[in-house]
């Protein structure tokens, strides 16, 4: 295999993966194995939560390596499924190098396998349903669906328009908190706390911090202080916001 298609290949599958919210050692394990099943040497790959590079050696022609910075994270593991099953079949032999580029570039290309009003309202069914675990009365579920809704939306049109995660999170938390203290005032709930509580919940950053712990477990230190940082930068930033709204309008 032609060893510019094949980094390609490599380079495409781990932006995919580390976009949407692989671990950096599944992206690593991944490119080296592709890499490997092409029968290149001395293959090596190094991940962190911004950029991916990697190398490896063909015969007669000398080491190859590329770099690539990945300034865009989401979460949708339907696309590390998918490039993960590509992967497996280009490894066993089941595709070749072009059904592996097409099929990478249709993953890349293609929408969230969920649409948007649909992760709006889990995030208020969320809501609602958290803001009950934790001790609020059933009154409470409706505004915390209500404002976990509003949150889920506000985070997702906000860092369309400003590209800044943080604020787009910090205004989002502002919002909803705001949203949830007006809807409670007005008599649709009764326990301010409960409800707030639920709002806030589908904004926790679970998968960046799950994602860390497992990378520090892995031995990836570079990668597991990063994501962990950008955890709680997203901790503080919602809990800005939401004692924002609270200093302002209790």
């Amino acid at each position: 295999m032609n060893a510019d298609r094949m980094m390609d290949i490599c380079m495409l599958a781990g932006e995919i993966m580390l976009t949407y919210g692989a671990e950096t050692y599944r992206v690593e394990e991944t490119l080296e194995r592709m890499a490997k099943s092409a029968h290149f040497d001395n293959v090596h790959s190094f991940v962190t939560t911004t950029g991916i590079f990697l190398s490896f050696e063909e015969k007669g022609r000398g080491d190859f390596m590329q770099m690539i910075r990945v300034d865009d994270r989401n979460q949708d593991l339907n696309k590390v499924t998918l490039v993960n099953q590509v992967s497996r079949e280009l490894v066993n032999g089941q595709i070749d190098a072009d059904e592996a580029l097409r099929q990478l570039n249709e993953i890349a290309r293609a929408p969230s396998h969920y649409p948007g009003l649909l992760l709006h309202l889990s995030s208020g069914v969320a809501g609602g349903a958290f803001s009950y675990l934790f001790g609020g009365d059933v009154s409470d579920t409706l505004p915390a669906f209500i404002a976990g809704f509003a949150a889920s939306w506000s985070i997702v049109t906000l860092q369309e328009y400003t590209k800044v995660k943080f604020f787009a999170e910090f205004m989002s938390a502002f919002l909803s908190g705001m949203l949830a203290i007006g809807l409670v005032w007005f008599g649709l709930g009764e326990n301010l706390d409960q409800v707030i509580i639920g709002t806030l919940m589908p904004l926790v950053p679970g998968i960046p911090l799950t994602n860390a712990v497992r990378d520090l477990m892995s031995g990836d230190l570079i990668a597991g202080v990063s994501r962990g940082a950008e955890a709680v930068i997203t901790a503080l930033s919602i809990a800005t916001g939401i004692a924002l709204a609270i200093a302002l309008f209790l």
